[in-house]
């Protein structure tokens, strides 16, 4: 008997445009748990981060799930691994001031406003520490998935796995997008660059505000999600303010 959640050949959240992302995993255990998690849910694409090879441990509790490490896509860094994805949504577990951080259901209800063509990332970082303020930097939108105790947080193959089973089960609800899609992570990072060299070119930001004022335009920069309309509008401001 299927379970009402199961959705094969019904798939409206479009699966195969998620990534899912690690950040310098430590346990090749836990890399395992995630592959298994993926094919639970029917995600196939991970890339890993600051890894050049896996462990037999991955494979000892990847279970069925074989396929997606020999898929496992290395990348030196979070760059390099994003440059293709068109949003990066990160995951924390720790209250981070310096970023606008949205409760689980936001982010999802976030995420299914794009339209399907939309190439996702789901930023998981290191077990101990957590993903860096440069990393969280990166991403576009940043989320925490509720728990009744602060400590300790969720084991990183647990959190892929809500994660991504809170995807799964609304793959067969209809989906009606309201976002247009976005510029690649590179170009809105090309695009964000630019911003801060005009605003450095101004005096705007200098040494005493850089590290403050680069992270603000970051993170408000990264929520907007840029489109080329945006990208367009944003250069001609800054190029007329700045000849």
């Amino acid at each position: 008997m299927n379970l009402p959640f199961e959705t094969e050949g019904a798939d409206k959240i479009g699966r195969s445009r998620f990534s899912v992302i690690l950040i310098r995993p430590e346990n090749h255990e836990n890399i395992g748990l995630v592959a298994r998690a993926m094919k639970n849910t029917g995600f196939a694409d991970l890339r890993l981060v600051g890894l050049g090879s896996l462990e037999p441990e991955a494979y000892k509790t990847a279970v069925h799930a074989d396929d997606i490490l020999d898929g496992a896509r290395f990348y030196p860094k979070l760059a390099a691994a994003a440059r293709s994805l068109h949003l990066v949504f990160a995951s924390t577990a720790r209250v981070r001031k310096k970023f606008s951080i949205l409760p689980f259901p936001d982010a999802l209800e976030t995420l299914l406003r794009f339209p399907l063509k939309t190439r996702i990332g789901l930023l998981f970082g290191n077990e101990r520490t957590g993903l860096t303020g440069e990393e969280l930097g990166s991403a576009n939108y940043v989320f925490s998935i509720p728990q009744a105790v602060r400590q300790p947080s969720y084991n990183l193959a647990a959190a892929v796995l809500l994660t991504l089973f809170a995807l799964f089960s609304r793959s067969s609800e209809g989906i009606f997008p309201k976002a247009e899609r976005p510029l690649t992570r590179r170009d809105q990072d090309d695009c964000i660059r630019i911003i801060l060299m005009k605003l450095k070119q101004t005096g705007f930001i200098h040494e005493t505000n850089e590290t403050h004022i680069t992270r603000k335009v970051q993170d408000i920069f990264g929520r907007i999600a840029l489109t080329d309309k945006d990208r367009k509008l944003l250069m001609a401001i800054f190029n007329k303010g700045i000849s």
